[in-house]
């Protein structure tokens, strides 16, 4: 949330004659990218049907094998809720607000291709509570030492808890334990920190994020489509269910991929000491 950045004189506009989410494709590999800068990417009902377009054209995009979120401009991947909209809304409103946001995150959590979150800027609030419901998360660490980028969930300074999936993301993360202890104390981590809380998978410095993140972007677009995408039902759905649940979606899955025409061209590649040509 933008206001627990301490960024005084922040004026707001409406954001319904915004562009706040995009997509586009580079190849392979579909990018939802967050576009309101003058806000620090901060989102409204109006956010998240944009960001729900966006998730179905990467989903239902046949060529698109995996997808990356990012924020346009760096220094704000996004600040979380406007909260002159929330002020703005009845109780009502805003229970649905976030029952809306869930089921938004839901869906690219659920959607069969490796989501990439790339955290270019200060990423609080909603804004982590997006990039937990991705499967790999980057983050930059600032070109200015002195005004380091943070990452938490300090809702708990409005005297109210992260909404939009925060506590049942963040705990399946770090654990209850650290989950309950930065959720009460709202306190921000550094990269570096969050990387130590294993909050992100990957912290570079700024001068080499972009590569980077593009690099292993491409790597998994560019890969076996198939065995990607069920890879990432069988921890996601798996993680939900019993052991002996989750091991039974596991070999339905490998049965699938063993009839796949990329496992046929993975196994011969390896024989034949050759890179496979993934269909």
């Amino acid at each position: 949330m933008e206001d627990l950045l301490k960024t005084p004189g922040a004026t707001y506009i409406d954001s319904d004659k915004l562009s706040l989410v995009e997509f586009r494709k580079e190849g392979k590999l579909g990018i939802i990218e967050l576009t309101n800068n003058r806000k620090m990417n901060t989102y409204s009902h109006e956010f998240f049907l944009q960001m729900d377009r966006a998730i179905n054209q990467a989903r239902f995009d046949d060529e698109v094998v995996a997808i990356l979120i990012r924020n346009r401009k760096a220094g704000a991947f996004s600040a979380g809720a406007e909260i002159s909209y929330l002020l703005a809304c009845s109780t009502g409103s805003k229970g649905n607000f976030c029952l809306h946001g869930n089921e938004v995150l839901l869906k690219l959590e659920q959607t069969p291709k490796v989501v990439i979150a790339a955290l270019n800027g200060h990423t609080v609030g909603g804004g982590l509570e997006i990039a937990l419901a991705a499967d790999i998360r980057f983050m930059a660490n600032s070109p200015n030492p002195e005004k380091e980028y943070r990452i938490g969930l300090p809702e708990v300074n409005l005297g109210v808890l992260p909404g939009t999936g925060g506590t049942q993301r963040l705990s399946r993360v770090v654990g209850n334990s650290r989950a309950i202890d930065l959720i009460i104390t709202g306190r921000l981590l550094t990269p570096d920190e969050a990387l130590s809380y294993r909050m992100v998978d990957y912290v570079y410095n700024s001068s080499e994020f972009e590569e980077k993140v593009m690099d292993y972007a491409n790597k998994i677009a560019n890969g076996p489509k198939l065995a990607s995408g069920l890879i990432k039902r069988a921890v996601v759905s798996g993680s939900q269910m019993s052991l002996h649940e989750g091991l039974t979606l596991e070999r339905e899955l490998q049965n699938r991929l063993f009839a796949s025409d990329d496992a046929k061209e993975g196994i011969s590649a390896y024989l034949e000491r050759r890179k496979p040509n993934w269909s």
